[in-house]
């Protein structure tokens, strides 16, 4: 039915909505004149009520408005300079008017002028005739179509706020998608640096073992590939994991510490969060040094937020393996991402860097 609606010209829909507009109107005018005629006790006949209002009132009308309409349809951009709307109201009183009264005054016989004081007269009778019904139909239809421009700007003002919406959206989802790819590949590097220096100790089970705890770990590294969110509890078992496989490089001298790590199940963050801070700190660590480590995870919830905090000992004076440097970055920039009151803040704290995370919980 639409689509049919649709196939229909302009031209005509306008006519036929503007013909069915002004018969309701002359059959609801000829009723109140038959009412009012009959409360003044004069003989009245409603077919002829209706053709006289039909005839004399609403044909011009019916040309005004498909004739405006037509003009405004074709050119909807006269509406937008207001001297456009007042050459159109010029053309009405010049041209129009002038016509609709000679289309009155012959409906009623007022033609048959034999002087130029005929002409007078005539002119001073219909100069009253029709100024409200002219002017309230120019007004009504110039309303009309500028409610439809003015919907059209705010749909289109809509689209454009959408499609900007969608294009943000696609970029940063594109941005999160190539930081992760920076983040995976260095992970990768330095999961294989331990196993290669397994390999080099000559000791195969425990090198062997490292690579099986290297299939699991890729495992959930393609898993939250796919995946824009994980949860702290699955980050902390991979964290936990990637630990593991540390421990068969370093040993014993591999310590750490998680406190508070409950109710994490819920708490949703982008995946690999915690992998890069726990990294970081066992470079700042155990490559500075030849003792035990001394590395600290805590979970705690604060005013509608869980932190998270991975703190290692800041020891001065000692140059540290500087990495590739994208750890606590990206890290950054992933958060900032997900949710605008997400945050890492890094800090020294006494005779520890810390690195806290603020994850703001769902309500």
């Amino acid at each position: 039915m639409t689509s049919f609606a649709h196939r229909i010209p302009p031209s005509l829909r306008i006519a036929v909505t503007v013909l069915c507009l002004w018969t309701a109107i002359s059959v609801l005018g000829a009723l109140q004149t038959y009412s009012d005629n009959l409360r003044a006790g004069a003989d009245s006949h409603y077919p002829a009520l209706l053709q006289t209002w039909f005839v004399e009132y609403a044909v011009p009308l019916i040309v005004l408005s498909w004739s405006l309409s037509m003009t405004l349809t074709r050119w909807p951009a006269l509406l937008d300079r207001p001297r456009n709307v007042v050459f159109l109201f010029a053309a009405l009183v010049l041209l129009f008017q002038p016509l609709q009264w000679t289309w009155m005054a012959w409906q009623r016989g007022y033609l048959d002028i034999a002087t130029l004081d005929d002409a007078r007269r005539l002119l001073m009778k219909m100069l009253l005739v029709g100024w409200f019904s002219t002017t309230g139909t120019f007004a009504a239809v110039l309303a009309w179509f500028y409610s439809r421009r003015a919907k059209e700007r705010e749909l289109a003002w809509q689209r454009s706020q959408t499609d900007m919406l969608n294009l943000r959206l696609a970029l940063e989802e594109q941005r999160m998608l190539a930081l992760r790819g920076q983040l995976e590949p260095h992970f990768l590097f330095n999961a294989l640096n331990a196993i290669s220096a397994l390999v080099r100790s000559d000791d195969k089970p425990l090198a062997l073992h490292g690579i099986n705890l290297l299939s699991e770990l890729l495992r959930y590294v393609l898993s939250a590939s796919a995946r824009n969110t994980a949860t702290l509890a699955e980050e902390l078992r991979f964290v936990q994991d990637y630990l593991d496989l540390q421990r068969l490089r370093y040993g014993e001298r591999l310590q750490v510490h998680v406190d508070d790590a409950q109710d994490l199940a819920g708490v949703a963050c982008p995946p690999l969060l915690l992998q890069p801070l726990v990294e970081n700190a066992l470079r700042h660590d155990l490559e500075c040094c030849e003792d035990a480590s001394d590395i600290r995870l805590s979970f705690v919830r604060e005013d509608g937020a869980m932190l998270v905090r991975v703190s290692n000992p800041a020891r001065r004076g000692v140059k540290a393996n500087p990495g590739a440097g994208l750890g606590i970055p990206n890290t950054r920039d992933r958060l900032r991402l997900m949710h605008a009151e997400a945050r890492l803040r890094t800090q020294l704290e006494g005779e520890r860097f810390v690195a806290e995370i603020r994850l703001p919980l769902a309500e």
